[in-house]
């Protein structure tokens, strides 16, 4: 499991976007960016240094995803038949961590990550524990009984800032079914995400 190196706002400050659509997120106090530079004028940036931010962005999005990882992902939906930024995005948000958070199960990607790691989350009635385990549509997740109890489970699940996307079909507030694999405008992104740049990026 790829372990948080840095704080997860830190992103926000980077970018200047509240990435993950977070209400304490600093962005929304300030906007410009971190250190006693940041509120400098921004020179015009690089092709190559909009392709990176936009692949950090994504990454950072998805919980950090090891550079491994993600550059594997990458290739493999460029393999897969069709545009390769919408293969990226159905298999990101084909892992078991995303679809946890997708289904209002934790308030954040990591405490996601965290529920899985610690065995509390079942797929077809199978307990599992690797975050990156891949959904399969028609696949079963639900809580086991101990984190349905959890505070963050509670909190999570009375979060108004984003509710459950059509792609995942609750049962009840413990269990929810993968329908089908989303596009990139039915992903609810609190920001713009733009894959094709992360294509542009590693097929340099």
């Amino acid at each position: 499991m790829s372990k948080r190196t840095s704080a997860k706002y830190k992103l926000d400050r980077r970018m200047g976007e509240n990435v993950f659509g977070r209400p304490k997120s600093p962005v929304n106090k300030r906007e410009y960016g971190p250190g006693q530079h940041g509120q400098r004028r921004k020179g015009k940036m690089s092709d190559f240094g909009i392709q990176l931010r936009a692949k950090q962005k994504l990454k950072g999005y998805y919980g950090d995803v090891t550079e491994k990882q993600f550059k594997r992902t990458f290739f493999e939906a460029s393999r897969m038949k069709g545009d390769a930024s919408q293969n990226l995005i159905g298999l990101l948000e084909r892992r078991l961590d995303m679809v946890v958070y997708r289904a209002k199960f934790a308030p954040t990607i990591w405490a996601a990550r965290q529920l899985v790691s610690h065995g509390h989350v079942r797929v077809n009635g199978v307990k599992c524990n690797i975050a990156s385990r891949r959904i399969n549509v028609g696949d079963v997740v639900e809580l086991g009984s101990k984190a349905q109890e959890m505070a963050l489970v509670l909190e999570a699940q009375s979060l108004a800032e984003r509710d459950i996307p059509e792609y995942v079909t609750p049962d009840g507030n413990a269990k929810v079914t993968y329908t089908r694999v989303p596009t990139l405008d039915e992903v609810p992104y609190p920001v713009r995400m733009e894959p094709n740049l992360v294509v542009e990026f590693y097929s340099r």
